[in-house]
């Protein structure tokens, strides 16, 4: 819970910071959002593999990580968790560079916002060795995960972020904020193709997972 309210409170300052003001009534309730949803999946969570929540609460890094995946998450993080929320203040406050969302889609955004965080827990739930670096966690008896969301795509954690970003920034009113999300997606990609090259030489079984379940992010398409 602390991991949780320490993410918010960097993600609540960063806009409140760039936007130069708190009365910013969208921004207050994304984190109350955020915070009410990651809340309730951690519990979720918790209930059935502790141990790998004890794992995310570290930093990121880890020694047996590979030095191109510390840089590209990295990059995820600062350009996507801080940075789009940075950019979507901006523009909305400074900037004005596209017309805003209609109310209709704005809302829209707050829900897939909602849903990211939403499949983020049932991949941690159905994988309890989603750790946040890519490594062989031996320590751990790292097996292949194909249950749950795992037999549907093969990256479910990462599938949640394009609707997190893309949700962040309709609801922060900023079209803007939308287009970006193309960077920290593109490094994402970048990662999870490294991260499978990975596992399909060091964990067995993983080649055939791959042709078991063919689609990476979105289901019948890639």
């Amino acid at each position: 819970m602390a991991r949780l309210i320490a993410d918010a409170t960097l993600v609540g300052i960063v806009m409140f910071v760039t936007a130069r003001t708190l009365a910013w009534e969208s921004a207050w309730v994304l984190l109350a959002v955020l915070l009410f949803v990651r809340a309730v999946g951690a519990w979720a969570v918790y209930r059935v593999n502790p141990g790998l929540l004890h794992d995310r609460a570290k930093l990121p890094i880890h020694a047996d990580q590979p030095w191109a995946d510390r840089l590209l998450l990295i990059a995820v993080l600062s350009t996507g968790i801080l940075g789009l929320p940075m950019v979507a203040a901006l523009d909305a406050f400074r900037w004005h560079a596209l017309p805003r969302p209609a109310p209709l889609l704005r809302d829209l955004g707050l829900v897939l916002f909602a849903l990211g965080w939403g499949l983020k827990s049932l991949a941690l739930r159905a994988n309890a060795f989603a750790v946040p670096v890519v490594r062989l966690q031996r320590e751990r008896a790292h097996a292949l995960v194909d249950s749950g969301v795992y037999g549907v795509i093969r990256h479910p954690f990462y599938a949640a972020d394009p609707l997190i970003l893309v949700g962040l920034g309709l609801w922060l009113e900023s079209y803007l904020a939308v287009l970006v999300v193309g960077i920290p997606l593109a490094f994402m990609v970048v990662r999870l193709c490294l991260e499978e090259r990975f596992l399909e030489r060091e964990l067995p079984g993983y080649h055939a997972y791959m042709l078991r379940v063919p689609h990476r992010l979105i289901p019948g398409v890639w």
